[in-house]
């Protein structure tokens, strides 16, 4: 990275839509520069429902040009990112004083036709009675079921990250944005490392952060107003066999998903509560009891409290549309571009972990009149780091030969690789044969040797870098665990400074 260097875009925020943008650019032969305050997939990225889906529920509001885009992404993504999502099955307990069944066969029906020719399986109606499905369930009766994706979402993000600077991109993660002006119609952007770069381009995906960014980039002139909604979740024990997620409708006519999470878990979510300031995120007790009582209501064996073994929240902007109902607030995004002294601005607002690529895709085609010898969008059909050279036979091929080359390490780790890092597991693994090569093992299945990876290929500082985003070991670690970990990773930080 020159100092005298004048990149052609500065993005700002490594959020889902910052990495997509940044990794679109890149890949058509600009110049990119993405700074980040924190981690990679630090705040909101991190804390979703983990769902790459259509939006059953947004049918509700009429929002068919959202879900028709995000079910052609969720097919896209199944081959883009093939290591990173998995087909999930959900279930929909049958409840006629909420939504009558024929209300919800053809909403079905219609998310089907919105998302023609998937690789998915349709949705159906199914007796829960005498099924496994309805087995958890306090009053098993009629039911139906489609399918959607989950996914890992920091990782999602980390490997558009990683897509961007294997393409070109300069990436300053722990970097905060302070201040930019124009002159000669060129960015010049004081970061707080120091440094002051010059950019062409400036993409503001600041995420929480964007109205205000936008704000004080054009003098004070705002014209858009964010809202801040946050969603909560909780982590608790598996709470019924099979590999099913449920659809629980509740009284206030939202929806809970409880979804199979990490093999032992089932995750819970989620909550739409209004804030004042993003900063004031975090899962509330009136949040908890919600949840618990949402579960409560459908299955056989009450939810407690004290069941929960984690809990996080994220916080959504997205652009008031006048709603005053939370979740009746369009999920749908929305660019906005400005010129500073002839300089251009765009910035991002709203949208949806499913939907980043599509934005990214087209805030960079923003960018055309201004670089009109920029190459065409390649994200459509390049796959991500780790889904790049998948074996025919997919996920499972790809841990049958690492297991197969590596006869001696633990199986249960090398399949927990494959799932994280895709194709580039082998690359993590190196030469080792057995499980002494792999160094310190901290609980979990987590190893000295990935750690050094993630810190290395990943931009990992923290512990809570690695414990709870790139992976979710953390959950399996006691607190003496933890704390050991974060101990060793800070004296392993000191030493390498020295």
């Amino acid at each position: 990275m020159e100092h005298d260097e004048i990149y052609d875009v500065l993005v700002v925020g490594a959020g889902i839509n910052g990495a997509g943008i940044a990794r679109d650019a890149a890949l058509r032969d600009l110049r990119v520069l993405l700074v980040e305050r924190g981690d990679v997939a630090g705040e909101t990225s991190s804390a979703s429902t983990k769902l790459i889906h259509g939006g059953l529920r947004y049918l509700e509001h009429n929002a068919l040009a959202l879900v028709h885009e995000s079910l052609a992404e969720r097919e896209r993504m199944l081959h883009l990112a093939a290591h990173l999502v998995t087909p999930l099955r959900f279930v929909i307990p049958r409840v006629e004083t909420m939504r009558p069944g024929w209300q919800i066969r053809a909403a079905l029906w219609l998310y089907d036709y919105l998302g023609g020719g998937s690789s998915l399986p349709g949705s159906g109606a199914r007796r829960l009675e005498n099924a496994p499905e309805g087995q958890a369930l306090k009053n098993p009766d009629g039911g139906f079921f489609y399918y959607d994706l989950a996914t890992h979402d920091a990782r999602l993000t980390l490997a558009n990250v990683t897509g961007a600077v294997e393409a070109g991109a300069d990436f300053l993660p722990r970097t905060a944005y302070l201040r930019a002006s124009t002159r000669d119609g060129i960015w010049q952007v004081d970061l707080s490392d120091g440094r002051t770069v010059s950019a062409r381009a400036l993409v503001n995906a600041a995420g929480t952060g964007a109205a205000q960014l936008r704000t004080a980039l054009m003098g004070g002139c705002a014209d858009i107003r964010l809202r801040f909604v946050q969603g909560s979740h909780i982590v608790v024990p598996k709470l019924y066999a099979g590999d099913h997620a449920f659809l629980l409708q509740q009284p206030d006519r939202r929806v809970v998903f409880v979804i199979p999470w990490e093999q032992r878990y089932s995750l819970i979510g989620t909550t739409e509560v209004p804030l004042a300031d993003a900063a004031d995120a975090g899962v509330t007790d009136a949040e908890i009891y919600y949840l618990c009582d949402a579960v409560t209501r459908f299955m056989a064996k009450p939810l407690d409290p004290h069941e929960i073994v984690w809990r996080y929240a994220g916080v959504r902007a997205l652009v008031d549309d006048g709603n005053a109902d939370a979740s009746a607030v369009s999920r749908e995004y929305r660019l906005l571009e400005d010129s500073v002294g002839m300089a251009p601005l765009i910035s991002v607002y709203g949208g949806k972990l499913t939907t980043y690529r599509m934005l990214a895709e087209r805030v960079v085609d923003l960018l055309v009149p201004h670089f009109p010898g920029m190459g065409e969008c390649r994200t459509r059909e390049t796959p991500l780091p780790g889904a790049d050279e998948m074996p025919p036979g997919g996920l499972e091929e790809l841990a049958a030969r690492l297991c197969i080359d590596h006869p001696r390490l633990p199986l249960d780790w090398l399949t927990a690789l494959v799932h994280r890092h895709g194709t580039r597991a082998h690359r993590v693994v190196g030469g080792a044969q057995r499980e002494s090569d792999l160094g310190r093992h901290f609980g979990a299945g987590l190893y000295a040797r990935e750690v050094r990876w993630m810190v290395c290929h990943e931009w990992a500082v923290t512990a809570d870098d690695i414990l709870w985003r790139r992976t979710h070991c953390g959950l399996d670690m006691d607190d003496a665990q933890r704390a050991f970990f974060a101990e060793w990773l800070a004296k392993q930080a000191g030493e390498d400074s020295v």
